[in-house]
This record gives structure tokens, C-alpha cells and sequence, in this order.
């Protein structure tokens, strides 16, 4: 999509030619296959780095236009997140060191932005999502100014008709109505691309849904979002919500979300596939198309498809069959979405040998494994992978099996052999195969994440140990060795932003409250089993009514006309508040001068924390 310039249907004229094109394209796929003019024999793998820019506070940082202009390289690009940025790296042939190739690359491309980024005091920081990220962060405010994102955003929105329901349950549960498709932009992925051969590309398509899970479990690295603790690999979740045009699921046309692992098994060709989503999901962008895809093929030209590619980037299954072309030839390819960022490039380019070997290694007995396994079984694999990570216990073959198990008896010595048979040489194969070995053996980044968060808020606040495990996972990142080997945070280790503190450092959020029509009686026998000394009054939808404090509560609840008073007889009803993001210094003087001893926290008229003497 970010190659096409795209518009909305403005006219039954503009649907029509869009139409007339896609089918146009779908029949011009048709005979490429037909006159076998696709590349074969030649393998080919690439990948996408998305990264997040940080301030000196490892808060995210909304520059990404001002640092992609000051980089002024093609090979960097936008992403619906003003605080990320994306690199497309260049195609290799998959042969010999084409891995450890890829892996310099990466690094100097890091190296060149890390270079303009520090000149304005940003940082880049690679992850699944940024654990510093705060709700206030994806707003609309924050998506980047360019058409197509606006275009995204605002069809998105029309199509639903309604808010954005997220709800995501793990060990912490995450409720959140948000009225834009900026969610998106919490999920940062390393794409990895794999071109294959066409006569044999449905049946392989397969096999990288039948290995998503148990490839998926060793690679998780997003547990958290908001500070909760939710799936080992919360992306999957959140993405496949936050792009959701369904305002339910009883639309005929789009039963399943445009996020999707799929639904079934799929046959036939790989024009059947595209035509698979061209039936369930209707296309409501469309760009200008200057030639006729299939009188192109009689010419002897190869066509860019650029209404199918279009479709095709409106539709994200998370492996998703691509189809491009390469020094004049056409070619198709798999995109996998679902690996995320980071923890370091090491552990990235680790991540898509494994999974190349995999697929390239495939036993003869798992061909055309549609007619052997479930597709359901399959698509549990990849959801329990999501939730539980290394924890994963997976139906493989008939069989349940543990993920330490599969990957360590099974799937790292067929990525051996797949890796050795196109010719990848011995010291790559085993330096970065040793890599996700040493993950199975130990931790990989979610389990590294989660560990650490749980330590850390022992001492700090959640939103101080957000911030203070994104500047250590930085520090750890920079200094590039894999996350199997970066071990616990030291417990001694003092916050760097003691000095830049605001009211979310200290704040509680694990605040008791009740309502207006509660009795008095009964809030005083919270406050003394609590021993807490103020309690906010708020309605059903968490809007601040009014403050009680002990005091107050205890002496009326020892007179006559006490004992059966609802709260709001009593309640403060003029209140000071403050917002999460004012000094401390501030809250402090705040408190002083008004001479009260809480201030409830704010956020659109939302009671969202308590701050107290305590805090301070």
C-alpha cells in the first residue's frame, strides 16, 4: 500500500475500473501460471525491520517524518506510528552467507539512523511493543501525517460505525473502547520474506501454517501493553482487533477479521488463494492504473498487478502470499508477520534462518500435509504459541508435545538440513541455529520481559518500571549480544528519571473506589481492612463524583442519622484534580496551597489514579 498513491471510492465510475482492474489482474496471474513465466530455481529471502524512536526518557517519540527526511534513504519508509519507522533490506539470494550478508546490512542501516536519531536526541529501540507505550500515545494525534494512514484510518472507522472494543486477557485483563486504528501502531514486527517456487507453492504455503505455532513459541517477545501482563505475544491479539472493520461477526461477507491465521486448509493454485480474499474481503481504497495487465503478458511485459497488490495489502493473514517481481520476472514469495521485533538483530536474523530451514527442510511424509492434520489443530498451535510462549504444549503429528521438545528434537535439525541443502554455509548455520538453541535452553525475550517487569515493580511504580525496562533492554540491545545471555536486572539498579518525575512515577492506580449510593457504613469498614485514608466516588463509567476521607466518613458514621447514609450525603464535591502528566514538584505545591492531603488523577474527566502524602 505504501508504494501505491491511493484514494478513497469517490464515484460508482472509480469502483467500477478498480473491478474491472483486479479481474483483469486475477486473469493476467492466471496465465503467467499457465505459460509457467515465473522465476524458478532461484530462492530468495529479504525482511522488513520496523523499530520504535524513543526520547531521552525511553518515552516514545512522535519525530519519525523530521528523521526519515534527515536520513534521506530509500531504504527506510513510514509506518501508521509516528514514533516508529520501518527499513526494507535488500533481496538476497538464499545461498552460502546470505544470512550473516543480511545481518550487516541490518546493522549499518541501524548504524545510519542511530547516527541522525542521537543528533536529536533519539533513540531506536527494537520490540514487539514498546513497554514504555502509555494509552495517551495512540491517539489520533500521533498517526502519521501522510494520506494513506488517514485514508486507513477514516474507512476503518466509517466501516464499523463504532468504537474500537480491545479486550485482551492474560494474567492481567486489558478492557479499552479507542475510537481510531493508532492501536496499530503499538505492534512492531520483523517481516521475513521467503521467495519459493511456484508448481509446489500451495503445499509449502501449508507447511508454514502447520510450523507457525511451534516457531512462533521460542521468537514471542510482547507480553506487555499499558504495564499489563497479557499474552507472551500480545501483538497477535491486538493487531488482529485494532484493523477489525466488522462492527460484529454476523456480517455475511466477513465472517473472520481481516487480521486472520485463516480458516481452512488451502488447494488448487495460487491464483485461488488471492481469489479466496478477494471474495471475503471487499476492497474500499483504489489507486490509479495505467496499463492492462494481460495485454502486457502478450506483449511479452511483466505486469505489476497493482489492483491485486493493493487488495492484498488490505488483507493481512499472518502468513501472506505475496506475489512481486524481480529484475523483470515475476516471482512469489511468503511474508511472515507474525515474529515480532528485537530483542536484538542477532536474535532477528536468527529467528528467519530458523524458520527458512524449517521450510526448506520438510520431511517428505509432511507433503501435502492438508490431507493428514486438522487445520484447527493447527490454528490452536498458533494461538496457544501467542499466549503462552516457551510454555506452549503443542498437537503435532498425532501427538501432544512440549514446545522445548518439538524444537530442540525436531525442528532445529530439519532447519539443519534444509539450510544445507541450498548451500548455507556451516558457520552461519550453526552460530545463529545455536541462537535459538540457547532461547529453548534459556529465555527468550517475553520470559526476559515479563521476569524483570514483575522485579522491577516491586520498587517502582508501573509506569516508572516501564520506563526503566526500556532503558535497560536498550542498553542491552546496543551492545548487541542475544537475549538468551542478558540475565536479570540487578535489584540495586536506581531509576535514571528521578529528576524528570511526574504525577503517573508515583501515582496509586490499584485504588478502591465506590459510589454515590453506597453506604457510609460500608466505606468506613473498607477504609479501616485497607487502612487507607481517602476514597474517590465515581460513576459507572469511572467519572469522578466526588472525594471522601477518613475523617470525615468516621465521624459521621458514629452518629444516629450515619448508620444507614448513602455516601453522596456526605462526599467532597468540589475537588482538586491533576492530570498524570504534571511535575510532582507541581502536585506537590498544588497540594500545599489548597492544604488537602490527596489529589485524584484525571484523564478525560476519568478517574484514572490517587496521588497522597505517601506517594511523595
Amino acid at each position: 500500500m505504501g508504494d501505491l498513491n491511493v484514494s478513497k471510492f469517490k464515484t460508482k465510475k472509480d469502483r467500477a475500473n478498480y473491478i474491472h482492474h483486479i479481474l483483469n489482474d486475477i486473469e493476467a496471474l492466471d496465465l503467467m501460471i499457465e505459460r509457467e513465466l515465473f522465476e524458478e530455481g532461484t530462492l530468495r529471502i529479504g525482511a522488513e525491520q520496523e523499530l520504535c524512536l524513543v526520547n531521552e526518557n525511553f518515552l516514545p517519540a512522535s519525530r519519525s517524518i523530521e528523521v526519515l527526511d534527515s536520513i534521506d534513504d530509500p531504504h527506510f519508509t513510514t509506518e501508521i506510528g509516528n514514533y516508529n519507522l520501518e527499513i526494507n533490506l535488500d533481496v538476497l539470494e538464499l545461498k552460502s552467507d546470505c544470512f550473516s550478508k543480511l545481518h550487516k546490512h541490518l546493522d549499518a542501516l541501524l548504524e545510519k539512523a542511530k547516527q541522525v536519531a542521537a543528533k536529536k536526541d533519539i533513540k531506536l529501540v527494537l520490540t514487539g511493543i514498546l513497554p514504555s507505550l502509555s494509552v495517551s500515545d495512540v491517539d489520533e494525534e500521533n498517526i502519521t501525517n501522510l494520506k494513506r494512514y488517514e485514508l486507513l484510518n477514516e474507512i476503518i472507522k466509517r466501516h464499523r460505525n463504532q468504537s474500537f472494543n480491545i479486550h485482551i486477557k492474560g494474567v492481567d485483563e486489558l478492557n479499552l473502547l479507542h475510537d481510531s486504528v493508532m492501536l496499530e501502531g503499538c505492534n512492531t514486527s520483523f517481516q521475513m520474506h521467503l521467495q519459493l517456487n511456484p508448481k509446489d507453492f500451495v503445499d509449502n504455503y501449508n507447511w508454514a501454517q502447520a510450523i507457525a505455532g511451534p516457531v512462533l513459541s521460542i521468537c514471542t517477545n510482547s507480553p506487555l501493553l499499558f504495564g499489563k501482563e497479557l499474552w507472551r505475544e500480545t501483538r497477535i491479539a491486538l493487531f488482529t482487533q485494532s484493523i477489525d472493520t466488522r462492527a460484529n461477526s454476523y456480517l455475511l461477507n466477513e465472517k473472520q477479521a481481516r487480521v486472520s491465521f485463516g480458516h481452512k486448509w488451502h488447494t488448487g493454485s495460487v491464483s485461488d488463494i488471492f481469489k479466496d480474499n478477494i471474495s471475503r474481503y471487499r476492497s474500499f481504497i483504489t489507486t490509479n492504473f495505467s496499463k492492462d495487465s494481460v495485454d502486457m503478458i502478450n506483449n511479452n511485459e511483466t505486469p505489476k498487478l497493482s489492483a491485486l497488490r493493493l487488495h492484498n495489502g488490505t488483507v493481512y493473514p499472518w502468513n501472506r502470499l505475496c506475489y512481486g517481481t524481480y529484475k523483470g520476472k515475476p516471482n512469489l514469495r511468503i511474508e511472515n508477520r507474525y515474529i515480532p521485533a528485537g530483542p536484538t538483530t542477532t536474535d532477528e536474523i536468527a529467528n528467519l534462518m530458523f524458520w527458512v530451514g524449517v521450510m526448506l527442510g520438510k520431511p517428505k511424509k509432511f507433503n501435502n500435509i492438508h490431507t493428514q492434520w486438522d487445520f484447527k489443530d493447527v490454528k490452536t498451535n498458533f494461538f496457544n504459541a501467542a499466549r503462552y510462549g516457551m510454555a506452549t504444549q503443542f498437537y503435532w503429528n498425532g501427538a501432544f508435545i512440549s514446545s522445548h521438545k518439538l524444537i530442540l528434537n525436531e525442528l532445529i535439525p530439519m532447519a539443519y538440513k534444509g539450510l544445507y541443502s541450498v548451500g548455507i554455509t556451516q558457520k552461519d548455520t550453526e552460530y545463529y541455529l545455536k541462537v535459538i538453541k540457547d532461547r529453548v535452553e534459556g529465555t527468550n525475550g517475553s520470559e526476559w520481559i515479563v521476569r524483570n517487569y514483575r522485579q522491577l515493580q516491586k520498587k517502582f511504580k508501573p509506569f516508572e518500571a516501564m520506563q526503566v525496562l526500556t532503558a535497560n533492554m536498550y542498553k542491552k540491545q546496543e551492545k548487541g549480544y542475544p537475549v538468551s545471555t542478558w540475565g536479570k536486572l540487578h535489584e540495586s539498579d536506581e531509576s535514571p528519571f528521578k529528576q524528570q518525575r511526574i504525577v503517573k512515577h508515583v501515582m496509586s492506580s490499584d485504588i478502591f473506589s465506590v459510589g454515590k449510593n453506597d453506604s457510609i457504613a460500608l466505606v468506613l469498614s473498607i477504609m479501616k481492612w485497607k487502612n487507607i485514608h481517602h476514597m474517590p466516588v465515581i460513576s459507572s463509567n469511572r467519572k469522578l463524583l466526588g472525594l471522601l476521607s477518613y475523617t470525615d466518613v468516621k465521624a459521621f458514621a458514629e452518629s444516629k442519622k450515619g448508620q444507614n447514609a448513602s455516601v453522596q450525603r456526605i462526599m467532597k464535591k468540589d475537588i482538586v484534580t491533576i492530570d498524570e502528566n504534571t511535575t510532582v514538584e507541581a502536585a506537590q505545591k498544588i497540594m500545599k496551597a489548597h492544604a488537602i492531603g490527596s489529589l485524584p488523577v484525571v484523564s478525560q474527566n476519568k478517574l484514572v489514579g490517587l496521588i497522597t502524602h505517601n506517594d511523595f
